[in-house]
């Protein structure tokens, strides 16, 4: 297999260079090259910011009547990316670097500016000493005086740096460490003094409320002011020897004994006066007729005894059915 790319070519027995005709181009002819904007600038024209390393397509000459050393200088135009304004540059093989011509303002000069202030400065004194040999003795004075300042700032760092290394920092960690667990066991227990003394104050609140409520419910109701008696209270007392009976009983009646209200019972009298009589009674004692019970005399209603039970309505009933018993005798 051949290669690809030959490398050796071949030239007929009869070629003579000579008779191969040359081109006239000019010396100032331009290229077209790939190339980076070598620092950063601004155009002139609507101010836009063009960042060192920014990829143009340039137009690139040589320079005429302008060598160092026999080397070209070459300058290039480029075209701003924002209002297509011409920059131009040059190079400086001097400087090994690169020339603003037109166009745009270089930015961020202040550290070049600075190395060209030292090298201005270095070559006057370098011109001085040649010239007065008292200029040389001024500056070996001045730069003994330099150095001595020099040692003794670096003397008083070696001091600093020497205490300091004194200093235990784990030790300085640890003590760091053991204020910092004091101090969250402090916080905490002031947390649980907190907690206990509301606990505490709830306790004693419930049993302030607890002993309030029980000393109201045992605290004697306030006694009566002592009324005047009235005629008839006689009829609203109630005998002392009052036995206790449950809710049915009082309602119903005790179970093999005689009814409370048997006494009330008035026998009909086929009289009529007593008719006539009888049928103005109040309603009370209608009402009290109509229940059942043993029929009994009025008589023997005004003898029957007072039972412990019998309340004073009953009473009164029994007053007001003798009367009437006795007048119609």
């Amino acid at each position: 297999m051949s290669e690809r790319k030959v490398l050796n070519k071949y030239y007929p027995p009869d070629f003579d260079p000579s008779k191969i005709p040359k081109l006239k181009l000019p010396k100032d002819r331009q290229y077209v090259v790939r190339l980076m904007a070598p620092f950063n600038m601004r155009c002139k024209t609507c101010g836009e910011y063009i960042y060192k390393g920014k990829k143009f397509n340039a137009r690139k000459e040589t320079v005429q009547n302008e060598a160092y050393l026999g080397l070209p200088i070459f300058r290039f135009y480029i075209k701003c990316t924002r209002c297509l304004a011409e920059i131009t540059f040059k190079t400086d093989p001097e400087n090994t670097d690169y020339t603003m011509e037109h166009g745009a303002t270089r930015n961020f000069q202040a550290e070049k500016l600075l190395e060209e202030e030292e090298k201005r400065v270095q070559k006057e004194r370098e011109d001085e000493e040649l010239n007065n040999p008292m200029k040389v003795l001024e500056n070996r004075t001045k730069d003994s005086k330099l150095e001595m300042e020099v040692l003794e700032n670096l003397q008083e760092l070696k001091d600093l740096n020497q205490r300091q290394a004194h200093v235990d920092f784990e030790a300085m960690l640890r003590q760091h460490r053991l204020s910092e667990d004091e101090r969250q066991k402090q916080e905490q227990e002031e947390d649980e003094c907190e907690t206990a003394a509301l606990v505490e104050e709830a306790r004693r609140r419930r049993l302030l409320e607890d002993s309030d409520s029980e000393e109201e419910a045992a605290a004697p109701a306030p006694p009566r002011l002592a009324l005047r008696p009235r005629p008839t209270d006689i009829l609203e007392e109630a005998p002392k020897a009052k036995r206790k009976v449950e809710s049915w009983e009082r309602s119903v009646g005790t179970l093999g004994s005689r009814p409370q209200l048997s006494g009330l019972v008035v026998v009909k009298n086929t009289d009529p006066g007593c008719n006539s009589r009888q049928g103005l009674a109040s309603p009370t004692s209608k009402a009290l007729l109509s229940r059942p019970g043993p029929v009994r005399s009025s008589k023997a209603a005004d003898r029957a005894p007072q039972l412990p039970g019998t309340s004073s309505l009953s009473q009164l009933g029994a007053y007001s059915d003798s009367e009437d018993s006795s007048g119609s005798n």
